[in-house]
């Protein structure tokens, strides 16, 4: 489950402009993977539903049926269960002609789901559709969590936050509660005042208190901006001093946390909040022989992995600085589970810049439910994707 409490859309993501043809000398990517699989079903009458308030597809890649656009985009907003739903209604349509890329949704949905049973039960009827061997069965859903528990429910932040978002911090709280544990993505956030961060502290300490895990992703940018408003010496907005102190334990950057924990001791004349690593986000764990990367000994790989979310996202930035002066990228997504609508936007906007200036870049090992999104947004016509076997 995706929520937005600041915002009722998320951001529609425009397409960078078409970029100028690379040089003649400079070789650009060879056709993508993607773009040979049939993703095509009759249902194009099918609209993008419950994802229509939430996202705003504005182009589209010729041949992409309305069902895979939609399951997409369920997925990659968190709503694993109904993407599942739709893929199994589409591909038990028997008047549909559902093509080879929605099986593929489907298989990888139920492995990253651990539906054992359910995937077996499909492998034959993919065999004798398409006349090839389907893909073999991996359990991609082992988390730091019990298994067969839920990923926590995932709330997204936007905007300025102030005191009067006391009521949406409200409601985030009854969700963690009821869940027992929540996912608070705060990558959109643009600032929060002082007394912003206050009302943020009390629910973190409420929560704490009722024992509900709490995981903040995506914090290093917001972390940037409250450091900035930090004035060592300066007794004044202490609970930004405190919030800012709270992110960086969500980060687990202990180094910086003991420089600013000492600045806070000395403006303040009090001892600052002890560290504690609040730990990551759970994450899907592959099994050893899927997981070895080659970003071990090769210098031009480069690994994204877990879930990606907004467009302020940690590892979109890493990804940009690292193909910088590389002529050659290749991006390792065997562990990469998820990446939100505009993450994506993000990635192609950077993608087609780095076409533009002659740089062969290569996601590998994508699941087939990130590699429908990436094709939705046109990612594969930027760079060259290749879906996991």
């Amino acid at each position: 489950m995706a929520l937005s409490f600041f915002g009722k859309k998320v951001p529609s993501v425009t397409p960078v402009p078409e970029v100028e043809r690379a040089p003649a000398a400079v070789e650009l990517p060879p056709p993508t993977e993607l773009s040979g699989l049939d993703f095509s079903a009759t249902d194009h009458g099918r609209a993008l539903g419950r994802a229509a308030g939430l996202v705003e597809v504005q182009e589209v890649g010729a041949g992409i049926g309305a069902a895979y656009e939609e399951a997409a985009v369920l997925y990659a907003n968190g709503s694993d269960a109904e993407a599942l739903a739709l893929l199994e209604a589409t591909v038990g349509d028997e008047r549909a002609n559902v093509g080879e890329g929605i099986w593929l949704m489907l298989l990888d949905l139920y492995r990253l789901g651990g539906h054992k049973q359910r995937f077996e039960s499909s492998v034959l009827d993919y065999a004798t559709r398409f006349e090839r061997s389907p893909p073999a069965w991996l359990d991609l859903s082992g988390r730091l969590v019990r298994p067969g528990q839920p990923l926590p429910p995932l709330v997204n932040l936007t905007g300025q936050l102030g005191a009067q978002a006391g009521k949406q911090f409200e409601q985030v709280a009854a969700i963690a509660r009821r869940a027992g544990a929540v996912r608070i993505d705060v990558g959109r956030v643009r600032g929060v005042d002082d007394a912003g961060c206050g009302v943020w502290r009390r629910l973190l300490a409420e929560l704490a208190a009722d024992r509900v895990k709490v995981t903040l992703l995506n914090v290093a940018a917001l972390a940037d901006i409250l450091g900035g408003r930090l004035a060592p010496g300066k007794a004044e907005e202490r609970d930004t001093w405190l919030m800012m102190l709270e992110l960086l334990q969500y980060a687990g950057d202990q180094a910086r946390f003991e420089d600013i924990a000492v600045d806070y001791a000395v403006t303040f004349e009090e001892s600052p909040p002890s560290w504690e690593c609040r730990g990551a986000e759970p994450r899907a764990v592959l099994p050893q022989a899927a997981s070895a990367p080659a970003s071990v000994t090769d210098p031009d790989v480069l690994v994204l992995e877990g879930e990606l979310s907004g467009a302020a996202n940690d590892a979109i930035k890493r990804l940009a600085a690292f193909a910088t002066e590389r002529r050659v990228l290749k991006v390792d997504c065997a562990r990469l589970r998820r990446i939100d609508f505009v993450c994506a936007g993000t990635l192609f906007n950077i993608l087609a810049n780095l076409q533009a200036q002659g740089t062969l870049v290569s996601l590998f090992d994508v699941n087939a439910m990130v590699g429908a999104l990436l094709r939705v947004m046109s990612v594969d016509q930027v760079a060259h994707v290749t879906l996991r076997q």
